[in-house]
C-alpha cells in the first residue's frame, strides 16, 4: 500500500485583501491623473562631457539658437514619477516604522520631531566636514561615514527614550510622544536658532543623489523598498514580528504565555526612531541642509500612511507592504492637487478625510468580523 501524499502547504497570498484593494486603488489614481492631468512642455537635457546635465539647443528657421523641448503627459513621464517616488519614499519608510508601533497597540507622535533633530545634528557633523567647515580637510569617507551614524543614531536613541519612559513610566504612549515631540524639536531649534544648516561633502550629497538615465535620482526609491522588505520580512517571517502581533492583539494574554512585554514595546520604539533617522539621511543628502522646522506635519501623513495601509489603530494588524502602499496613496493624493491645480490649502484637509474614511472602513471591518464569529457559534 503506497504512502499518503503530503498534504500541500497552505500558502499566504501575494497580496491581501487590503493591500490588494490599495493597488487598485494607486492604478485608479494613476489612470486618473494620466487622462485628466493634461501635458506639458519640457525642456530636453543630455549630460555633456564633464558628466553635467544641460539644455539641448538647436538654430530654427530664422536662423536663432532655441531650446529643444518636448511635449509630455504631466503625470506619466520619468520624471515626474521619479519625482512621486522620492516625495514617497521619506514618508513610506517612516511609516513602516510607525506600522511597527500601531501594530503593538500603541503610537508615536515625534516621529517629525525625531527627524527634526537627527537631521540637524547630522548637518552639523556633514558641515564641520564639508568644504567650507574646519574639518573640509579630513579624508571625505570619514566625515561622511560619522555624520551618517550621528544622524541615524541620534534617531534610534530618540525612539530608545520613547520607548524606555513609556514601559518605566507605564504611561499612554500618546502622551510621551507627545512631550518628546515638542522636547525634540525644541533641542533642534536651539542648536540652529532657527538658521539651516548645509554645506556637505560632494561625496555624500553625489552618494544620494546618485542618478540613472535621464537625471533620475533613484537611491531614495531603493532605500525605500530595501526597508520596506526588511520590515515585512521582521514582521512575517520572524518570532520577533510575530510577538508584536500578539501584544498588540491581546496584551494580557501575551504576558501570561510568556512574552516579554516591555522588551517588544521597546524594541517597536527604537524601529520608528531608526525608520525617522533613515529618512532623515536621505533628505540630507537630496535636498542638501536641514533646519528645526523640517518635516513639520509629517506626523499626520505618516499615521495617515500606517492606517491607510491596514494598520489598525487598535493594534494587532498591518503590515510594511502596506505601508508602502498607504503612503504612495497619500503621495498621489498631494500630486493630484497640483496636477489638476486644486488649490493646495485642501490637501491637508482631503488627507485627513482620508484617514477618518480608513478607520471608519476599519472599525465597518472588526464588526463584520465579530458578526462572522457570532454566527458561526
Amino acid at each position: 500500500m503506497s504512502a499518503a501524499a503530503p498534504t500541500p502547504r497552505a500558502r499566504r497570498p501575494l497580496l491581501r485583501l487590503q493591500e490588494g484593494g490599495l493597488v487598485l486603488v494607486i492604478l485608479a489614481l494613476g489612470l486618473l491623473l494620466t487622462v485628466f492631468g493634461g501635458r506639458v512642455t519640457l525642456p530636453l537635457t543630455r549630460l555633456n562631457a564633464a558628466g553635467e546635465r544641460e539644455m539641448v539647443f538647436r538654430t530654427n528657421a530664422a536662423g536663432e539658437r532655441e531650446a529643444v523641448r518636448v511635449e509630455q503627459n504631466k503625470f506619466l513621464n520619468a520624471k515626474n514619477l521619479a519625482q512621486v517616488a522620492k516625495d514617497t519614499s521619506f514618508i513610506a519608510i517612516m511609516a513602516v516604522g510607525a506600522t511597527f508601533i500601531i501594530i503593538s497597540g500603541g503610537i508615536d507622535l515625534s516621529v517629525g520631531s525625531i527627524y527634526a533633530l537627527a537631521a540637524v545634528l547630522g548637518a552639523v557633523v556633514f558641515r564641520h566636514f564639508g568644504p567650507e567647515g574646519p574639518g573640509g580637510g579630513a579624508p571625505g569617507w570619514g566625515g561622511v561615514l560619522l555624520g551618517m551614524a550621528v544622524c541615524i543614531g541620534t534617531a534610534t536613541l530618540c525612539g530608545l527614550l520613547n520607548g524606555g519612559m513609556i514601559v518605566t513610566l507605564r504611561v499612554h504612549p500618546f502622551i510621551i510622544t507627545l512631550g518628546t515631540m515638542a522636547i525634540y524639536r525644541g533641542l533642534a531649534f536651539v542648536i540652529t536658532q532657527g538658521q539651516s544648516i548645509g554645506g556637505f561633502p560632494a561625496a555624500f550629497r553625489g552618494l544620494v543623489r546618485w542618478e540613472v538615465g535621464d537625471g533620475l535620482s533613484l537611491m531614495p526609491l531603493a532605500v525605500m523598498l530595501l526597508v520596506a522588505i526588511g520590515g515585512g520580512i521582521y514582521l512575517s517571517r520572524l518570532a520577533a514580528g510575530r510577538r508584536i502581533y500578539a501584544i498588540g492583539g491581546n496584551e494580557l494574554a501575551s504576558q501570561y504565555s510568556g512574552i516579554q512585554v516591555n522588551r517588544v514595546k521597546l524594541s517597536v520604539f527604537v524601529f520608528s526612531g531608526l525608520s525617522a533617522g533613515i529618512a532623515a539621511l536621505l533628505s540630507l543628502g537630496y535636498y542638501g541642509s536641514a533646519s528645526s522646522g523640517d518635516a513639520q506635519g509629517y506626523e499626520l501623513n505618516v499615521i495617515a500612511a500606517a492606517v491607510v495601509g491596514g494598520a489598525s489603530l487598535s493594534g494587532g494588524k498591518g503590515s510594511a507592504l502596506g505601508a508602502l502602499l498607504g503612503a504612495l496613496v497619500i503621495q498621489l493624493i498631494s500630486t493630484g492637487i497640483v496636477i489638476l491645480d486644486i488649490n493646495q490649502n485642501y490637501s491637508q484637509i482631503i488627507i485627513g478625510s482620508v484617514v477618518i474614511l480608513a478607520v471608519v472602513l476599519d472599525q465597518m471591518n472588526h464588526w463584520l468580523a465579530r458578526r462572522r464569529l457570532l454566527r458561526a457559534r
